[in-house]
């Protein structure tokens, strides 16, 4: 094979080799042939195909060189728990209780406080003194607790400054069956003295639910302990008398307690003072 043939051969290679064509082999020439000449078996020329340009791949983007510092992603807040109490559980052979209905009244709040054990008045007592009076009074009188008397009958204001109570009222035109009347503690406190604060915590709650269930217009604290537990007021009580304050709702008229009078028979002028407001105050003057 002379130079110019294979010049020749090897452009025709490199060709098909551009165009994706390869693995050429070389086929041995029978006996009784000669192979044809490559002059003769030569196509036509064909104009060389342009050289393939090689791309070069894409340069790295300037953030990847620099990559940022991971943001740091806060966890999710999860939700508040919500504890429920758990569901009453009935027996099967018992009927599940009724449901309340309407409001609470003095009746069911004296079921609910049955044979009262809440503190320590329970073993002194006689008899615990509930209250006593009409259950929709437009006024509720609320004095210190039950003394002696009241123990033994087991009503409220029925010694000696019930019957001035009673007489305070007979002078602006006040009947003891229109209003009601209750204490801060129900039962008597050993010799008369004042209820002490765990005594009052235990026993408000159930004149507060007194005090709903009737829905009175006017309030009359007697005395300091009825002012502090109703009120919160602490002050002394001859500084505060005579004034009417907010409670809800309702007014409250602070004075003070008849026995405090019987003390100081004096002082029976300003009861009868207090008694006044709390008449005009229900007429509406």
């Amino acid at each position: 094979m002379n130079d110019e043939t294979r010049k020749e051969l090897t452009a025709w290679l490199e060709f098909y080799q551009e165009l994706g064509i390869e693995g050429f082999y070389r086929r041995e020439a029978a006996a009784v042939e000669s192979p044809p000449s490559l002059e003769a078996a030569r196509p036509a020329p064909l104009a060389a195909a342009p050289p393939l340009k090689q791309v070069p791949p894409p340069a790295p983007a300037r953030a990847a060189m620099t990559a940022a510092p991971p943001k740091t992603v806060a966890p999710p807040i999860p939700p508040p728990l919500v504890i429920r109490p758990p569901a009453p559980s009935f027996s099967l052979f018992e009927a599940p209780p009724a449901p309340k209905a309407g409001p609470e009244t003095l009746q069911q709040i004296r079921q609910d406080l049955g044979d009262c054990q809440r503190c320590k008045l329970a073993p002194t007592r006689k008899t615990i003194v509930f209250g006593e009076g009409n259950p929709h009074a437009e006024l509720v009188f609320i004095g210190e607790g039950p003394g002696a008397d009241e123990d033994e009958q087991g009503l409220p204001f029925v010694g000696r400054a019930g019957k001035l109570l009673n007489r305070m009222m007979q002078t602006v035109g006040l009947k003891r069956e229109d209003v009601y009347i209750c204490n801060v503690v129900k039962c008597r406190p050993p010799g008369n003295r004042t209820p002490e604060k765990d005594e009052v915590d235990a026993c408000s709650p159930f004149l507060y639910r007194q005090i709903e269930a009737i829905k009175p217009r006017l309030i009359c604290c007697l005395g300091a302990p009825a002012v502090r537990t109703v009120l919160g007021i602490k002050e002394g009580i001859t500084k505060i008398r005579g004034q009417f304050y907010d409670f809800g709702s309702t007014k409250a008229l602070a004075t003070v307690h008849p026995a405090y009078v019987l003390r100081n028979p004096r002082e029976e002028k300003i009861l009868r003072e207090d008694f006044e407001k709390i008449r005009d105050f229900l007429k509406g003057a």
